[in-house]
């Protein structure tokens, strides 16, 4: 994989100053943030956004992409970092015009399929049902994301008191909701739940968690169902949200299909991933390869666990591609010491 021709970038002041630049989306704001953490340095997360008519305008069609920035939100200014990773569309925009600004010296990485010129950028990481192709494209079939083995252990750590009194083995359900391709109906979450009420049954602990998206009606039948069952916890939205915790802890995982990042977050953890629904076409594109290699396997209450492989982990061929990427540009750069990596 090569890297988009630039000028060569000049040597870093050290630690290595890296931005985490997206429009605000939590997925993007894992994914982005994630990887910056991933590498090392000094982290600034941007929030960024462009003016209309600009943020309605392909990446590549914005001219002047700096100068259409949302002065509401953060402005994209010199000095200018040594590494630029973006996810999402908007943000590519900019992300172009800071290595345009910086003549090449602010090494950009972006996320996703940027529907622009790949070679505006350095390195892309895109998904495999991506369209996006070329010398310097990552192919991954996940998502990146923020967990790590590492996290897990002090998530295990921190959750064991309020959920290690929960039922063996546990089963963590990860709750999404409607997005704008598909709407989560009352419908799914019958279905789902009559899944879960028979791995209840067979004496199997629940441990759920809502999403931002998960539709309140949902979530209020989903609380009523488990109501006055001491082996079943469901968040209330009150309070630390157990999430990681779960993913810590769970014997087993079932994910609802509309979310890509957690299911990627889902297959870091060690436990195996059961996918409830297969969501919106591209969301069936994303899954498809993952049943068929057999790393998930779809829900339906079957009481028996599965046995999976254990999937790519996507974020550590990010993170490689990254490094490589700032070793070509940076010879003399010195590996960054990390406490917080894996051993």
């Amino acid at each position: 994989m090569a890297r988009a021709s630039s000028p060569k970038a000049k040597a870093p002041a050290k630690p290595l100053e890296i931005w985490a630049v997206t429009t605000g989306e939590a997925g993007m704001r894992t994914q982005a943030v994630g990887l910056a953490n991933r590498v090392g340095g000094h982290v600034s997360e941007k929030t960024v956004g462009l003016r209309a008519p600009w943020r309605w305008a392909p990446p590549g069609a914005v001219p002047w992409p700096l100068k259409g920035q949302d002065p509401a939100l953060d402005v994209l200014t010199p000095p200018w970092p040594d590494l630029l990773i973006s996810c999402g569309r908007r943000a590519a925009s900019l992300a172009i015009g800071v290595r345009r600004a910086s003549k090449g010296h602010t090494l950009t990485v972006h996320i996703q399929d940027p529907r622009a010129n790949l070679h505006e950028f350095d390195l892309v990481i895109g998904m495999v049902h991506d369209q996006a192709r070329g010398p310097n494209v990552l192919s991954v079939a996940t998502a990146l994301h923020g967990v790590t083995a590492a996290r897990l252990t002090g998530e295990a750590r921190d959750w064991q008191g309020r959920l290690g009194g929960l039922p063996k083995p546990l089963v963590g359900v990860l709750l999404g909701g409607s997005t704008h391709q598909q709407i989560f109906t009352m419908d799914q979450a019958r279905r789902l739940l009559e899944g879960l009420k028979t791995l209840r049954a067979a004496g199997m602990g629940l441990a759920i968690t809502p999403s931002r998206r998960t539709p309140d009606e949902v979530l209020a039948l989903v609380t009523q169902a488990c109501a006055g069952d001491p082996g079943a916890l469901v968040w209330n939205r009150q309070g630390e949200n157990p999430y990681f915790g779960i993913l810590a802890l769970a014997d087993r995982l079932v994910v609802t299909g509309d979310s890509v990042s957690m299911i990627s977050e889902a297959l870091a953890a060690s436990a195996p991933v059961e996918v409830f629904d297969a969501g919106a076409p591209r969301h069936q594109r994303f899954l498809r390869p993952l049943v068929e290699g057999g790393y998930v396997r779809l829900f339906t209450g079957d009481t028996l666990a599965p046995i999976l492989a254990r999937a790519p982990d996507a974020s550590e061929d990010a993170e490689a591609a990254v490094r490589a990427l700032l070793e070509s540009a940076f010879p003399k750069l010195p590996a960054h010491p990390d406490e917080s990596r894996d051993p």
